[in-house]
């Protein structure tokens, strides 16, 4: 597959998804009639959301990476992603995480924890984590507990900014994360396939 072709396309489709997902949440929310700036942001505390999420996202991403270190499966996960994910810049990463953030936070948290509750919200966040292979339960585990933070984050705050933030660190850092184990598989092969045979 010539990855240079398909990351446009895959990138294009992820941008959809999440715009879609945003969509969907605003709609939903602006039906239920709770679409307001306070569903984002409290003024009073915004300071203390936006340092909570901050941390809850780096634990969450020092989670990952003691998995990854431990288990195999993580370390398969990173690898499936990054075959997929192709070549990234860091300016693209910021975008994915920016809007995957926004967009999965204001349906998962905003429409559906708030129409539905936390519980529905979080089983239905880790189910879209799913993927093919064991590996990748792994991975869903990992989006269960990543929902239950969110979805303490946003009771606990009572806006979406925490989560937010967390949802986007967490996404940030992992992205750059797989980017990079992408381009050290990538350099590993060709410094393989340039060694001469026997």
């Amino acid at each position: 597959m010539d990855t240079q072709a398909e990351h446009p396309r895959l990138y294009s489709i992820a941008w959809a998804f999440y715009l879609v997902l945003a969509l969907a949440g605003t709609v939903w929310i602006g039906w239920r009639g709770d679409l307001g700036w306070r569903l984002f942001v409290d003024p009073a505390r915004w300071w203390q959301d936006l340092a909570a999420g901050a941390g809850a996202g780096l634990a969450l991403v020092g989670l990952w990476v003691l998995a990854r270190r431990w288990l195999a499966a993580a370390r398969r996960v990173e690898v499936h992603i990054a075959g997929l994910l192709g070549e990234i810049s860091g300016e693209e990463i910021f975008a994915l995480a920016v809007i995957s953030g926004v967009g999965e936070e204001l349906f998962f948290r905003g429409a559906v924890q708030g129409s539905w509750g936390w519980l529905w919200a979080t089983a239905l966040f880790a189910v879209l984590h799913t993927g093919p292979g064991r590996a990748f339960r792994l991975w869903t585990l990992f989006a269960l507990v990543a929902g239950l933070v969110f979805a303490g984050l946003t009771l606990w705050s009572g806006n979406l900014l925490a989560t937010i933030v967390a949802h986007s660190v967490v996404n940030g850092l992992n992205l750059r994360s797989v980017s990079h184990r992408r381009q050290t598989l990538t350099r590993g092969s060709e410094i393989a396939e340039g060694e001469p045979g026997p």
